[in-house]
């Protein structure tokens, strides 16, 4: 019921040597939504783990993950989750949240045991945490709505901002999606590298002959990935990273770090890519 692989931080000095299969072996998550179970992935960025959880009518409980070490997962963590299914419900510290389709549920530290049931298709997200922040619900409707591009560089599209300073109060955890309008392809162009963050990427609501290139690797060493619906991908904070899509997809963005601070980034023009 419950699966966890390790995942370790790769140089960029590495990474300019892998071949594709290499490079998926290490940056590329797929396979994380299995009906009947929970998938982990337990990263040495920053210590984020991302996965998700497939009750299928049933209830999943995640509690006892052995790499962490702790009594409860949640004991020294906090909690992001997106529901990208139909309805389900998420229990955890004696509350149970009814999420819907693009709901955000935000669980601080020490909320104990969580347990996922119904319908749902959870994305989890999850960082150490200092403190505990008052866990929460956050509707589609209650996230802050950035709209950003134009139609003639063809990456027009809506930001929606979730676990984000303007919404909410969490330790180190942001989280939020964007969705491409129609005719746009380009989801984060120009590209840009935050230092002092790692990132992760869930792509969905994708057709199942879809996909996206997703650019990474170093400014001037960029390499790529092919990702299909509901596969993920891990950024070092030395990585770009952007992508351009067959039909239309959304993406769930996941930072961990030093700071929860939307802007602090280094951005780069197309120019100085290679």
């Amino acid at each position: 019921m419950l699966t966890v692989q390790t995942r370790h931080a790769i140089h960029p000095d590495h990474a300019k040597c892998m071949d594709t299969a290499t490079l998926r072996q290490h940056f590329l998550t797929p396979d994380m939504f299995a009906e009947g179970e929970i998938r982990l992935i337990y990263t040495h960025y920053d210590r984020f783990v991302m996965g998700a959880a497939v009750p299928a009518g049933a209830s999943l409980t995640l509690d006892h993950v052995d790499e962490t070490r702790t009594p409860c997962f949640m004991d020294r963590r906090e909690m992001g989750i997106v529901n990208i299914g139909d309805t389900g419900t998420v229990s955890a510290h004696g509350e149970s949240y009814a999420m819907n389709n693009g709901d955000v549920l935000y669980l601080g530290m020490g909320s104990g045991p969580v347990t996922f049931a119904g319908q749902g298709r959870f994305y989890i997200t999850s960082a150490p945490a200092h403190r505990t922040c008052p866990s929460r619900l956050i509707t589609v409707g209650d996230a802050v709505e950035v709209n950003l591009g134009a139609t003639e560089t063809s990456n027009k599209r809506t930001i929606r901002q979730f676990i984000h300073p303007l919404v909410m109060e969490s330790c180190q955890l942001v989280l939020g999606y964007t969705t491409l309008l129609d005719g746009s392809v380009w989801n984060t162009m120009p590209a840009h590298v935050h230092d002092r963050r790692m990132e992760a990427y869930l792509y969905f609501g994708m057709t199942p002959e879809a996909r996206v290139l997703h650019l990474m690797g170093e400014p001037t060493e960029t390499r790529h990935l092919f990702i299909a619906n509901e596969q993920g991908a891990l950024s070092p904070p030395w990585s770009i990273h952007a992508g351009a899509g067959i039909g239309a997809y959304t993406f769930i963005w996941a930072m961990a770090g030093d700071n929860v601070d939307y802007k602090d980034m280094d951005m780069l023009p197309a120019e100085a890519l290679l």
